[in-house]
């Protein structure tokens, strides 16, 4: 189907549903329904008015320009509207097309944001319990509320593995593409002979889910309790609160032992199982829909390098679009994160306009 013509269908249900809503004759549910498809449509709608404004300015301009009878002074600014509109009309052509691109179902839900050590030792750990505070400090910058799940810490305040919750308005759609392993190469704190080492942690960003997104059948769990223990087998607690839960189909396994309640443990374990039940679940899908999914932006795929940070350097680095920032310091405390997030952003919208356009 021509753009034009989409493009007026989309219009013509625009105005259909203001029609409806605008009378009696829908009954509470359908009314709910069609209020949220009228304000899904009413964005693009607005900017397709745009264009189209745009579109007939330029004719009218042209037109005159074209006109031998014009008088010269109208002719001249015909030109100069024309020039206006001709740079005007690519962006808006675009962002039409951007909003017509399929939404990902996931992407105004909150996030649960993982953070693992990886190859590195100590070193890893460290680098993990800053990149933890990065997320911290960048959803601060935003107005999200940043809540704690889960700490393991080493001995030297670095973090082997550390998860928390991301609530705030489109939160996953800014952070989705975060997920993969970041390396950093530095000086570590503990290293005598100047020498930079080389080292990484796993950061993995999923879409919290709520109970209506995916079923969890209460026989396919085993939920173990044991005593909380801290650091070097000090004890937290006296009672067994802490929570182990297994998914038996997929073996799965969740434990929380951050609070002294059990029921709370078992709310947050609860929580974070769901939500990576429901991140595999839309891999296996995304999987099937496209074969070269892992070869885009946006694959999530934990395995794969997608950032350097080099502190001799100053320099950040994101091997997935060649984007090279020199304001490290910036990066992680937050500030300067959004930058490359948005060239992710900008580059995942142009691979998927394009493979609209094949």
């Amino acid at each position: 189907m021509a753009l034009s013509q989409k493009l007026d269908q989309i219009v013509a249900r625009h105005a259909e549903l203001q029609a409806a809503l605008s009378g009696n004759a829908l009954d509470s549910q359908k009314f709910v329904a069609a209020s949220k498809e009228y304000s899904e449509l009413g964005p693009l709608v607005e900017t397709v008015d745009k264009l189209r404004k745009a579109e007939r300015e330029l004719t009218e301009a042209e037109t005159m320009m074209a006109d031998p009878d014009a008088d010269r002074d109208m002719k001249a600014m015909a030109e100069e509207e024309a020039a206006e509109l001709r740079r005007t009309l690519p962006a808006l052509e675009r962002a039409v097309k951007v909003m017509l691109l399929p939404k990902d179902s996931a992407d105004e839900k909150n996030a649960i944001l993982e953070i693992r050590a990886g190859t590195g030792g100590e070193e890893a750990a460290l680098f993990g319990a800053d990149l933890f505070r990065m997320y911290q400090r960048y959803a601060a910058e935003h107005g999200w509320k940043f809540e704690v799940l889960e700490i393991s810490e080493t001995g030297l305040g670095g973090y082997r593995e550390a998860i928390a919750t991301v609530t705030g308005r489109s939160v996953f759609a800014r952070l989705k593409f975060e997920s993969g392993v970041h390396r950093v190469q530095r000086v570590p704190a503990t290293e005598g002979s100047g020498r930079i080492h080389t080292s990484a942690a796993t950061v993995a960003v999923l879409p919290e889910a709520e109970e209506v997104d995916i079923k969890i059948d209460d026989k396919d769990l085993r939920i173990d309790v044991f005593r909380s223990s801290g650091p070097g087998g000090q004890s937290v607690n006296t009672t067994d609160s802490a929570v182990r839960i297994t998914h038996l189909p997929t073996g799965t396994v969740v434990s929380q032992q951050d609070e002294k309640s059990q029921h709370k443990n078992k709310a947050k374990a609860m929580k974070i199982l769901r939500a990576r039940l429901y991140d595999a679940e839309r891999q296996r899908v995304d999987d099937i829909r496209s074969a070269d999914r892992k070869g885009q932006v946006g694959s999530g795929d934990r395995s794969e390098r997608i950032r350097t940070y080099n502190f001799p350097q100053s320099r950040c680095t994101d091997h997935r679009i060649n984007l090279t920032l020199y304001k490290l310091d910036e990066v992680m405390e937050g500030r300067a994160l959004d930058e490359i997030i948005e060239a992710l952003i900008a580059n995942d919208e142009a691979a998927r306009l394009a493979e609209l356009a094949a």
